[in-house]
């Protein structure tokens, strides 16, 4: 997985890519959590989103927003991240200007400014939205959606409230032309921006009944959703959201809240994952 600095709008942004073998395979963009609550891209979630994608043969990039780790710049409250993403995609398409397709993968605050890009570029196909938080941010730009999607969120998530989610969902389902899938992860919620906390207690997490049926063979613009090869190398009858958030391990214990900054002591959840 080599490392990797490329220009930004405010000064070099660190990351961490992975070329697919195929030049023509879709691309994947990780958006890490808030970066003045402890979000980077080493961050669990966005690690693990990182090697799903990676495993299903997308060409995927995880990177530092301005002001983290190596990145140049200053925080710019959404601004200047969302041009911080717009650059890390237009730097991945110079390197695969055959790839036609993209997917966008945020979690909390990266979820937002991840729902931001798509509006922005039309080859984004796809998206997965963890955690997202329609009671501090705006979401009213969606309108319309013009992507498919996977929503994910816990159902005790204090921070990113069920209910809120819930009304964001509704609004995104109701307009025609695409299918946003929802999973609620039951009985939990989901660990703080940074990924280094959370409460202890309760079996594994698992979504609530299951991942269910997914968006039709079609997205938006009459396009093939970009396909999902299982690991041993067969593509599954067709590829979406969910079968793409179906091996997604968000985290091994249930109870963890998406507020708290407490260190997790689950030997499974050790916060930041080592670059």
């Amino acid at each position: 997985m080599p490392e990797v600095i490329f220009a930004g709008p405010a000064g070099r942004l660190e990351g961490r890519y992975q070329p697919a073998k195929a030049k023509s395979a879709p691309i994947a963009i990780i958006l890490h959590p808030h970066p003045q609550f402890g979000g980077t891209m080493n961050n669990k979630i966005v690690y693990d989103l990182f090697y799903m994608f990676q495993k299903r043969d997308f060409t995927t990039l995880r990177f530092n927003f301005r002001g983290i780790g190596r990145s140049q710049g200053e925080f710019d409250h959404g601004t200047g991240e969302l041009s911080d993403a717009a650059s890390a995609l237009d730097w991945v398409q110079s390197l695969h200007p055959d790839s036609k397709s993209c997917w966008v993968a945020g979690y909390s605050f990266g979820a937002w400014i991840g729902m931001q890009l798509l509006m922005r570029r039309p080859e984004i196909e796809g998206f997965i939205s963890i955690a997202p938080q329609p009671n501090i941010y705006d979401f009213s730009f969606l309108a319309p959606c013009p992507s498919s999607g996977l929503i994910i969120h816990g159902d005790s998530d204090k921070v990113a409230p069920a209910k809120d989610v819930q009304g964001l969902v509704d609004k995104l389902q109701s307009q025609k032309g695409i299918t946003i899938t929802q999973k609620t992860m039951s009985g939990g919620t989901f660990p703080p921006p940074g990924g280094e906390g959370g409460r202890r207690g309760g079996p594994p997490a698992s979504p609530a009944g299951g991942w269910g049926a997914g968006p039709p063979d079609r997205g938006p613009r009459g396009r093939r959703w970009p396909a999902f090869p299982t690991e041993g190398g067969r593509a599954p009858p067709r590829a979406d959201p969910a079968s793409a958030g179906e091996n997604l391990a968000l985290c091994s214990t249930a109870g963890l809240t998406h507020e708290t900054l407490r260190p997790c002591e689950s030997t499974a959840c050790k916060g930041e994952i080592p670059s």
